[in-house]
């Protein structure tokens, strides 16, 4: 009887099994419409409306200005390039101006990689931050001389094998990356952990992930270099042949001195500073002979608005007559003039018996409207915030010699 019980059972369960539905799973997008309607009513209510700030600036209706680019002597430069959401001005403008250096001088029409400059400026950071023991700045931030240091050391690549975007990536975006390198050594910092080869690993990953990692070789027109190779053979620029010139009151005029600034993180010496009315002959007369500049200083003022393409000093301001060493020089001391962005100068026009300056921007701002990439700088904007320049050595000969006295 037992295993009779136990036949039918089975019977039952085969039976059961065989009658049975196979069912089927599938990938669908999850969906909770009201659940939805919910965190919106929610959303909704606990939004508070922000009113639409207004700013100060110089109001430019009717006045006399530059209208486009054509009316600027210029020279040669590749197009401007967007730097996105990245604190990199001072590779953007500086690997513009050595491209049009290499121009000028070997007739080579090269496009550079910004980001291989910033991926081993980050690496020489962290390095610097650990044989100080963190007492040392990170931030996104450099200075021009920092492209030809880098240069000279690890070399450039074109940037078409190296752009510092990953697969599908529009624009630059570096908050995260920087976000992840400054957490990871402040914790070094934290942790007392001085291992310097394990930091750099650590921050070449985190580099890689973002930037993806670096060529160590590159093929142009069929033939192979490495970086350093590509620098000497194809670019042909001496970073040696490069020097910075500022002009600050506080430090002694003709003597080579430190820019003291935060973004000139490794405390460099190498500043040429000269009094303001030679720092602005000398950037008159600079364009005028077929250079162009890298030039750095603070653009944070009412006279400078993305829309009117224009940099002035409004009357309002400081008259034109006034703006002197001592003006820069207070602003600089109390904060009101920083250096906050790194540009390329590359034309000259004379209006109104004062010059403006054609300047090649890879701030937004600069692609907001028309001659998408582009300022007109007046020269009293250059006179009281532009701090310094870098410049071939060749076109400041005689300025130079006055240091060598």
């Amino acid at each position: 009887m037992k295993n009779i019980k136990i036949m039918l059972l089975i019977l039952f369960v085969v039976g059961y099994t065989s009658a049975q539905e196979h069912n089927k799973g599938a990938f669908i997008q999850p969906k909770s419409e009201f659940w939805d309607d919910v965190k919106k009513g929610i959303d909704e209510f606990n939004k508070k409306d922000k009113p639409v700030g207004k700013i100060f600036k110089m109001d430019f209706t009717g006045l006399n200005l530059p209208k486009s680019k054509d009316e600027f002597t210029s020279y040669w430069r590749n197009d401007p390039l967007n730097q996105g959401n990245t604190g990199t001005c001072w590779s953007f403008s500086t690997t513009s101006y050595l491209e049009s250096e290499a121009y000028r001088i070997n007739k080579v029409k090269v496009k550079l990689s910004e980001i291989w400059t910033v991926y081993w400026e980050y690496i020489e950071k962290a390095r610097r931050f650990v044989k100080e023991r963190g007492n040392s700045a990170i931030g996104e931030g450099s200075e021009a001389n920092a492209v030809t240091r880098i240069w000279k050391q690890y070399g450039i690549v074109p940037e078409e094998v190296y752009n510092g975007k990953l697969p599908g990536q529009i624009h630059h975006d570096h908050s995260k990356m920087f976000q992840e390198i400054n957490n990871y050594l402040t914790g070094i910092k934290n942790s007392n952990s001085w291992n310097e080869n394990e930091v750099l690993e650590t921050v070449k990953s985190i580099l890689n992930h973002y930037l993806g990692e670096p060529p160590a070789k590159v093929t142009v027109n069929g033939k192979e270099y490495t970086p350093k190779e590509y620098l000497q053979s194809v670019v042909k620029l001496n970073p040696d042949d490069y020097i910075a010139v500022m002009s600050l009151m506080e430090k002694p005029y003709y003597e080579k001195t430190e820019y003291e600034v935060p973004d000139n993180w490794w405390h460099s010496q190498d500043y040429y500073n000269v009094p303001l009315d030679v720092f602005m002959t000398s950037v008159k007369s600079i364009i005028r002979k077929g250079y162009t500049m890298a030039i750095f200083g603070d653009v944070s003022e009412p006279g400078i608005e993305s829309h009117a393409k224009v940099a002035m000093v409004p009357s309002f301001d400081m008259p034109s007559a006034y703006i002197d060493e001592y003006a820069r020089q207070m602003r600089f001391t109390n904060g009101t003039t920083g250096d906050d962005h790194g540009i390329h100068l590359v034309g000259y026009l004379s209006k109104d018996g004062k010059d403006w300056f054609l300047i090649k921007d890879s701030g937004s701002g600069s692609f907001n409207t028309g001659d998408k990439g582009y300022y007109f700088f007046h020269e009293d904007y250059v006179k009281l915030k532009m701090l310094g320049f870098m410049v071939h050595k060749d076109a400041v000969a005689e300025l130079l010699a006055k240091f060598q006295k």
